[in-house]
């Protein structure tokens, strides 16, 4: 349970279960080993909760925090890197060190999307804002990738507005063959009525659907309709494919989580994930439309395709995270499930094809979540910032003790420690 301060706590020493919620603050303090849901829980009990979320919430802070952590709400917040306050870190010396934007920064900054590779998080300070009570929660269908593409970047281009004048959360997905449009992520659409991609003149076998939420709460309730009608006139989706429904915020928070419980009972939740999951620059996206989506994938996924983009401005370029030189670009996650041995070679060997298609065609993508196998992949994803994350490797984690499993410096002869580090 939640334990409310009227102040700043700095006992950070205690029962690392405790997740301290700071009401005059606005923020929580928690143990990074907490998941997102507990704290989503804590928060809720006073009113609040923290700005940026991941689509799942059955993770680890520390572990959405070495990573950058990212939802439809990015666009307007930031991923959750750029919304946390303090940390307490262990580095790879073993030494225990409180760090901020203005207190050992620099730690700071190389621990938010570091992979793990200069210290532990066991507790971070993450900033908190009113809880909206309810979403209203629509989905739209696109049949030509350029409009999808368009309003997606005039709705995100809307995050220093009023709330009553923007989205609150902003993604798509991707449906390449009819099963997946009646499946997974797809409640909206009634099992009595289905929906036929063909019926719809999709633009080479392809829809896309834009997903879209509104957060309200008591006092707005009855003006919700008419914000989204205001913004809704303004896309261009097909017509007759809006569908909408509305639930408690938590609900809409916690989505996957029933999706996941549904597959575990099938049986179909612990099996092999092949994912991938690329930031694409803006200028490319619609050549990654044509050769990725019209193209390798052929008309079967195995699972769900995510879409969106992010403004570039909202992430912290002094984090650790590397993200492509534009100001909006995309997150495409292939977030697919292999039953059987066959199927997970197939997929692997899709992903391949995927980033070969993407090196070939000179499109310079960023992988999220990133898995290289050799030094000069990690260099070239790091590219200028290499030398800076080489340097802060060798400041905080001389030995090489933390992330080995990344294989991100141990080829590296630079590496060496120094005998005043032994």
């Amino acid at each position: 349970m939640g334990k409310s301060d009227s102040g700043d706590n700095n006992d950070h020493n205690g029962d690392s279960n405790i997740i301290r919620v700071c009401e005059k603050g606005m923020y929580v303090d928690v143990w990074g080993g907490k998941l997102w849901i507990d704290v989503l829980s804590a928060t809720l009990e006073y009113g609040l909760a923290p700005m940026s979320w991941t689509d799942y919430l059955y993770l680890s802070v520390g572990g959405t925090l070495s990573n950058a952590g990212i939802s439809g709400q990015t666009f307007n917040h930031g991923p959750q890197i750029t919304n946390v306050y303090e940390l307490d870190v262990v580095t790879g010396k073993g030494e225990l060190v409180t760090c901020s934007e203005d207190r050992n920064s620099e730690l700071f900054h190389s621990v938010l999307g570091g992979l793990g590779q200069f210290g532990i998080i066991t507790r971070a300070r993450i900033a908190l804002e009113p809880a909206p009570h309810r979403v209203r929660w629509i989905r739209v269908l696109y049949s030509n990738f350029a409009r999808f593409c368009k309003d997606q970047e005039y709705l995100i281009s809307l995050h220093g507005k009023a709330a009553r004048e923007r989205f609150d959360y902003v993604e798509g997905f991707v449906i390449v063959d009819e099963g997946l449009i009646n499946n997974w992520r797809s409640s909206f659409f009634a099992a009595s009525n289905p929906v036929k991609i063909t019926s719809l003149n999709a633009d080479g076998g392809v829809l896309y659907c834009l997903e879209i939420t509104k957060n309200y709460d008591q006092g707005n309730a009855d003006s919700v309709d008419e914000e989204i009608q205001a913004l809704l006139k303004k896309l261009n989706f097909i017509p007759t494919s809006v569908f909408t429904t509305d639930l408690p915020y938590v609900d809409f928070l916690d989505r996957v989580h029933k999706a996941e419980l549904k597959l575990k009972s099938k049986g179909l939740w612990d099996v092999p994930h092949p994912w991938l999951n690329l930031f694409v620059p803006k200028s490319r996206i619609e050549d990654f439309d044509k050769g990725v989506f019209k193209g390798i994938l052929g008309n079967k996924t195995s699972g769900p395709i995510l879409i969106y983009p992010m403004n570039k401005n909202k992430w912290d370029h002094r984090s650790s995270v590397v993200t492509p030189e534009e100001d909006v670009f995309y997150l495409v996650a292939f977030l697919r499930s292999a039953l059987d041995t066959e199927t997970l070679e197939y997929l692997t060997n899709q992903n391949r094809q995927i980033l070969r298609f993407c090196h070939d065609s000179e499109i310079k993508v960023k992988q999220y979540l990133p898995h290289y196998t050799t030094q000069q992949e990690w260099m070239d994803h790091f590219g200028d910032k290499w030398t800076q994350f080489n340097a802060r490797k060798m400041q905080f984690d001389p030995r090489r003790i933390l992330g080995t499993g990344q294989q991100i410096f141990q080829f590296h002869p630079s590496l060496t420690p120094n005998k005043d580090d032994m």
